[in-house]
């Protein structure tokens, strides 16, 4: 079985992403989104990586928490999982 990947939480993010390298070495399925979304830079230019196509619905864990998620796949380049302001919000983490 593959490493289990690090999330980043990120309160700039506007969802949960992860990255396509992960979704695969998981062996996740994707599912092909409706249609595509576009993703825009902090400056408002359209990102180099292109549209996010699919989506992936896989668990999460972590200190004896499990819950299930739905993260848009996308080329992150380093960072494999982004947890963004939805998961932040729900789950209003104590961070030190």
């Amino acid at each position: 079985m593959s490493s289990t990947p690090i999330a980043l939480l990120d309160s700039g993010a506007t969802g949960l992403f992860m990255k396509k390298e992960c979704v695969e070495k998981n062996g996740f399925r994707m599912e092909k989104l409706e249609r595509p979304v576009k993703v825009m830079n902090v400056n408002g230019t359209h990102n180099k990586g292109g549209d996010i196509m699919h989506e992936v619905t896989c668990n999460i864990y972590y200190k004896g928490h499990r819950e299930r998620a739905r993260f848009d796949v996308y080329n992150l380049g380093r960072t494999e999982v982004i947890l963004g302001m939805p998961w932040l919000a729900a789950h209003n983490p104590e961070i030190d």
